[in-house]
């Protein structure tokens, strides 16, 4: 059975497109998949876990995106099947912190959070970038969050510091490759309730004794609070994706566009 989705959706919007979606099975990668294919395109994605029964996508590799040899074995298997992308979601990110303030990360853990969270982009634009540039079209889109620009005092330090890395890269890129036709833009979410956030909501209820509600609230206070009072759906990032992609978002570049309810509090 098919994921449902909860928004009207154009069904040839992207008809012919070649989209690669990282980080595709769950969360907010997932909901971009999903969002993509209803709408015609042509839908790669790879991840560490392979996808549920019900995730079906015209191309899906297993790969560890933090590694050189994993952005590899995606780049090879989508040039040899489909010749190139039209348009690449760098969605793949994440962090596992350990307890603890920035003493507690050593070089490791640096090196693996930037491998992850900044390198695998910059590897798989890399790649397929210059296709785009000799097609004289296309459109990337990095997949950030409001930790580079709210960044904890705790263990989360290294993501937020790669994902900040990511925005100067993506500003870069986007004035590299404009006048080739090639778009690239970035997208920084913040509190979504994804399946990861779901488990951090329960771990905090049951540790604390609260409800879910109770606990998800604790983590909205955690990062200073979301304004509309509710965390955001990874649907919503997905149509923030979709716009940035389509002919509509066509005069659009080198943007980070923040979508977090109001969490941060400034322009």
């Amino acid at each position: 059975m098919a994921m449902t989705y909860p928004f009207p959706v154009q069904d040839d919007e992207f008809r012919g497109k070649r989209v690669l979606v990282t980080g595709g099975t769950k969360g907010m990668g997932a909901a971009t998949v999903r969002r993509f294919q209803l709408s015609g395109a042509k839908v790669a994605t790879t991840a560490r876990s392979a996808p549920s029964e019900d995730q079906a996508t015209d191309l899906f590799i297993q790969a560890d995106l933090a590694t050189a040899a994993g952005v590899a074995a995606v780049v090879e298997r989508v040039e040899r099947d489909w010749g190139g992308l039209d348009i690449l979601v760098n969605n793949a990110g994440g962090t596992e912190t350990k307890p603890g303030g920035f003493e507690s990360q050593s070089d490791e853990d640096w090196l693996g959070v930037l491998s992850l969270n900044l390198l695998a982009s910059v590897r798989l634009d890399r790649a397929f970038v210059p296709g785009m540039v000799a097609r004289r079209s296309g459109v990337v889109v990095h997949i950030s969050s409001i930790a580079c620009r709210l960044a904890l005092a705790n263990s989360t330090l290294a993501y937020a510091a790669a994902k900040g890395a990511l925005r100067t890269y993506s500003k870069g890129l986007s004035k590299s490759v404009a006048a080739s036709g090639v778009r690239v833009a970035m997208i920084s979410p913040g509190f979504i309730e994804t399946s990861g956030a779901k488990v951090m909501i329960d771990e905090i209820s049951a540790n604390e004794g609260i409800d879910e509600a109770a606990a998800r609230h604790r983590i909205m206070e955690m990062i200073g609070g979301i304004p509309l009072d509710r965390t955001g759906r990874p649907e919503e990032v997905a149509e923030l994706v979709a716009f940035l992609a389509s002919e509509r978002g066509g005069f659009i570049t080198g943007t980070d566009y923040v979508i977090d309810g109001g969490t941060i509090p400034t322009v």
